[in-house]
């Protein structure tokens, strides 16, 4: 009504106001989140090529299995807290296989480079597209989401890694490692390479300072801080290149397809998630939800479900387009508010979900491919595992929730 101003209705004007008001609110939603990714990545891939995680192979170099099992795990965790989970998935992975020859052992450590991705990604905002869209939303704030999942999160990443440990034999088949590798294009020196990591980390530590500070979205953040990386990134490698090579190493290789397409995949579920939306059906569906459940944690346990079959994202994104009436309870809409438990509990719910059978979320789909895995092994040896730590998790997440409402 607003819209038309007294106008009348016809075909032309609800054209317009389909275009402007509707389509362009959604597109502009996933386009922030993969402009973020897209920065997010962009700075990994330019740390990666400078040698900045050199000092990861270092921190790996022992035969005892044990320790260097939870070494991986730890790294892997505080990375995907920080940087995106599957671009870390991918990193951890190819050095694992520098690192451990036989492939036997490479399925338990791989497997443990998932569970850390999956949970170290949860823990925090920024470290998995789905807590980025719910942020981006306003629906939680950054430290209030992390200190409720921390608990949940350690538990659900460190009980398979114990039980997976298990498994291993006393000594790890590793040979002994070469010299660090240097990156791609670029033969920086160690504090140049230190340099840019503080800046690249630190970086992305101050993104939600900075969104705090703006009120603008993440991404213009996460855009600043590859603007400063890549001017340090040219001015440490301008005498260190020719300038023909310098030009063919100007866009980094995370620009290239497969991140492109993952990308695409993120968009087009948030679209595909707005079109069901404005349909009606969620609507629809929420106030079923409302009237017969009207229970958050029965719906944790659904999206988990969902998730172990359908994409994690995709799963995620359909609970968080659930709206809640304004005649419903007052504790049922509070969970629903900012930093209410419904969102941290979908979040975590989902990410135990797609490590049942690996194939729910793009970090096991990585290793599933990397490494050749049948889905039943991961299951049996695995999946079960991390269903136990899960739910143990959730009931952690249960007895807490109260102290962070």
């Amino acid at each position: 009504t607003s819209f038309l101003n007294g106008a009348a209705s016809d075909s032309h004007v609800i054209k317009e106001f389909i275009s402007q008001h509707i389509f362009l609110k959604y597109v502009g939603r996933a386009a922030e989140i993969v402009i973020f990714l897209l920065a997010t990545m962009t700075i990994v891939e330019i740390l990666n090529n400078n040698g900045c995680f050199d000092f990861l192979k270092q921190l790996l170099r022992t035969r005892n299995s044990q320790k260097m099992l939870w070494m991986i795990g730890l790294i892997t965790f505080v990375l995907s807290a920080n940087l995106d989970n599957l671009t870390t998935t991918i990193m951890m992975l190819t050095i694992m296989h520098e690192v451990v020859p036989s492939r036997g052992q490479r399925m338990i450590y791989g497997s443990a480079v998932v569970i850390a991705a999956t949970f170290g990604g949860t823990l925090t905002v920024i470290g998995d597209p789905t807590q980025l869209v719910i942020w981006n939303k306003g629906a939680v704030t950054a430290t209030n989401y992390s200190l409720s999942l921390v608990l949940p999160c350690l538990v659900a990443w460190a009980l398979p890694t114990w039980m997976l440990g298990r498994s291993l034999p006393e000594r790890v088949d590793s040979p002994w490692m070469t010299l660090p590798y240097r990156g791609d294009d670029t033969n920086l020196n160690p504090w140049q390479r230190l340099v840019m990591l503080v800046l690249g980390i630190g970086g992305l530590w101050f993104i939600p300072t900075f969104h705090n500070i703006t009120r603008l979205s993440p991404f213009l953040g996460a855009l600043c801080v590859l603007s400063v990386l890549w001017v340090v990134n040219e001015a440490f490698n301008r005498k260190l290149m020719t300038v023909d090579k310098m030009i063919l190493n100007r866009i980094p290789r995370i620009l290239q397809y497969s991140t492109i397409q993952s990308m695409l995949f993120i968009m087009g579920i948030m679209l595909a998630v707005s079109v069901v939306n404005e349909t009606g059906a969620i609507g629809q569906l929420s106030a079923w939800l409302e009237a017969n459940v009207r229970n958050v944690w029965a719906y944790g346990l659904v999206a988990g479900m969902a998730s172990s079959v359908l994409d994690t994202f995709a799963t995620a994104m359909g609970f968080f387009s659930i709206p809640v009436s304004q005649v419903a309870t007052d504790s049922y809409q509070a969970a629903f508010a900012q930093n209410g438990n419904y969102w941290k509990i979908i979040a975590y719910a989902t990410a135990v979900g797609g490590n049942l059978f690996a194939f729910g979320s793009a970090s096991g789909l990585a290793l599933l491919k990397m490494e050749k895995m049948h889905m039943g092994w991961f299951f049996r040896n695995v999946g079960l595992k991390v269903l136990v730590a899960g739910l143990l998790g959730l009931l952690i997440l249960c007895f807490t929730a109260p102290l962070f409402d």
